[in-house]
C-alpha cells in the first residue's frame, strides 16, 4: 500500500483518494500498485457497492511521476507492471465507479476516466493527453474509446495534437456525466453517490456489467497493443529527447 493512496471504507463506498497534493498527485509506481490492488480487490468485497475516485488538493492528478516511472523497467511480462495492472483492473471492474475531477487531469489522469461509470468535472478543470508530445502513444484503450465516444476528428485533436479541453467539452463528448460549479464538486459527488446507493444493489451491479460487456474483449485487446507500443517507445530516442526537454523546461 502506498502512503500516497488513501483507502477508506464505509456506508457501502470504497473511497480512493490520490493523496500527494504537494506533487499535484503525480502517480508513482507504488501508487499504481496500490490503486490496482484496491480496484481489483473490490470485486471480492461485498461491502463495496460503489467506488469513488478523487484527488486531494488543487488537482485530480498531474499524471505519471516521470522520474519515478522511468525507473520502472518494462521487461518481461507487461501484465506485472503496476500501471498496466491498474488499467486492466479498471477495464474489468464490475463495481460502479464515480470519479470527481478538479484542476488538472493529465495523461492517465484523463484516460483512466474512460473506464469510470460516472465522471463529475468541476468548472475550470483541464483535461490533457500529451502522449505524442512526449514521444509516446496513448494507453488505457483511449485510442479505441475516445474515437467511439467523441468521433475520430475530436480524438485526433486531443490525442495527436494534445490540445487540452475543459469540463463543458468533456460533458459534450461524453467523457463527463456531470459538471459541478466551482467549489461544489464534493457536494455534487455526495448527491450522486447517495442516489446510486439508494438503487437496488444487485440491479445496479448487473446493469453496470451489461453496459461494459459489449466491448470488454476489444478494450483488453487494444490495451495489449497500446502497452506493447508504449513499452517500445520508452526506449526510443524520441522519448529520451522529449523527456529531457520536459525536465529542462521544468528546471
Amino acid at each position: 500500500m502506498s502512503e500516497h493512496v488513501r483507502i477508506e471504507r464505509g456506508n457501502g463506498v470504497l473511497s480512493i483518494t490520490l493523496a500527494r497534493p504537494e506533487r499535484r498527485n503525480a502517480i508513482t509506481v507504488a501508487m499504481y500498485a496500490a490503486l490496482a490492488d484496491a480496484i481489483a480487490g473490490a470485486a471480492g468485497d461485498d461491502s463495496a457497492r460503489l467506488i469513488t475516485l478523487r484527488g486531494e488538493g488543487a488537482d485530480f492528478t498531474a499524471g505519471n511521476d516521470l522520474a519515478d516511472f522511468l525507473k520502472e523497467q518494462m521487461r518481461g511480462d507487461l501484465d506485472d507492471v503496476p500501471v498496466w495492472r491498474l488499467l486492466r483492473a479498471l477495464a474489468l471492474n464490475e463495481v460502479p465507479i464515480v470519479a470527481a475531477v478538479q484542476g488538472n487531469a493529465v495523461g492517465i489522469g484523463t484516460t483512466m476516466l474512460f473506464h469510470c461509470d460516472l465522471v463529475i468535472a468541476e468548472k475550470g478543470c483541464r483535461f490533457i493527453m500529451p502522449f505524442v508530445s512526449l514521444g509516446l502513444v496513448p494507453e488505457a484503450a483511449s485510442s479505441l474509446l475516445m474515437p467511439q465516444m467523441a468521433g475520430r476528428r475530436v480524438a485526433a485533436k486531443h490525442l495527436l495534437l494534445g490540445e487540452p479541453f475543459g469540463a463543458d467539452e468533456a460533458l459534450g463528448m461524453g467523457l463527463a456525466s456531470h459538471v459541478a460549479p466551482a467549489g461544489q464538486l464534493s457536494g455534487l459527488l455526495e448527491r450522486v453517490t447517495s442516489a446510486l446507493l439508494a438503487q437496488p444493489p444487485e440491479a445496479m451491479r448487473l446493469t453496470q456489467k451489461l453496459l461494459r460487456s459489449g466491448q470488454t474483449g476489444a478494450v483488453s485487446e487494444r490495451m495489449t497493443v497500446e502497452n506493447e507500443h508504449f513499452a517500445e517507445r520508452l526506449a526510443s530516442d524520441e522519448v529520451k529527447q522529449a523527456i529531457a526537454a520536459f525536465f529542462a523546461r521544468r528546471a
